[in-house]
């Protein structure tokens, strides 16, 4: 399963999306996108047109009449796998928070539920193929940054699936100015098959063989990775 991870800024009418899979529709099965990249429920309509269009599995999340975040996966039919509210921060996350598509156990975190997902994706399934956090914006500090990638870890470890994950490119926690876009993928063994900060281009992570492309003209293949920096081989 080749999952497309993208970091587009904040738009409205879905054009970023559009436009790759436009241009890599036949390089991806899914897409991850941050939370709150569809703007309005009245866009969830052309998202599931656009999903049954190119027979994608597209995992983002909504922002309802309210202007609250709402999880939402999409299957490559056009059908709502899962939809719900965002968990409050101190609460437990709320269910379902697993879908089934395209034959895998797929996890669902949404932002800041990646702080509750280590416990709170206990009996929502068997197994997890992966689990998949669409964040809002960057992180707003170092510490952040470290932090919500360390648990992505630990939660790898324990459910022995990959954590995957991605921000906007733009925009900052309650505006305050900081931001470090992020995009990851941590294996099941807590190992990162790459950490992105402030570099936001988009990725298609290859979960069967654990290959990580950046798509383009440049043909990049990110080999191995860390906080500090990105190891290529150009292919």
């Amino acid at each position: 399963m080749r999952l497309l991870v993208s970091q587009p800024y904040h738009e409205a009418g879905l054009l970023k999306l559009q436009e790759e899979l436009r241009q890599w529709s036949n390089l991806c099965d899914a897409v991850l996108y941050p939370e709150g990249y569809i703007t309005d429920p009245g866009s969830v309509q052309a998202l599931r047109g656009l999903a049954r269009q190119y027979r994608k599995l597209v995992i983002t999340s909504y922002r309802d009449e309210n202007n609250k975040d709402r999880a939402l996966m999409i299957g490559p039919g056009g059908e709502i796998l899962l939809e719900r509210a965002k968990s409050p921060m101190q609460g437990e996350l709320y269910a379902p928070s697993v879908a089934d598509a395209l034959g895998m156990q797929i996890g669902y975190l949404l932002c800041v539920e990646i702080l509750q997902g280590l416990n709170g994706l206990e009996g929502q399934a068997e197994s997890l193929d992966f689990i998949a956090h669409p964040i809002g914006v960057g992180m707003f500090s170092e510490e952040q940054f470290t932090m919500w990638t360390e648990e992505a870890a630990q939660i790898a470890v324990k459910y022995k699936c990959p954590v995957i994950g991605t921000s906007h490119a733009d925009g900052s926690y309650r505006n305050c100015g900081v931001s470090i876009p992020i995009s990851y993928c941590i294996d099941a063994n807590g190992q990162p098959l790459y950490i992105s900060k402030a570099d936001t281009r988009s990725r298609i992570v290859d979960l069967k063989s654990g290959g990580v492309v950046v798509p383009g003209p440049d043909g990049d293949q990110e080999t191995g990775t860390g906080l500090a920096g990105t190891v290529k081989t150009h292919e």
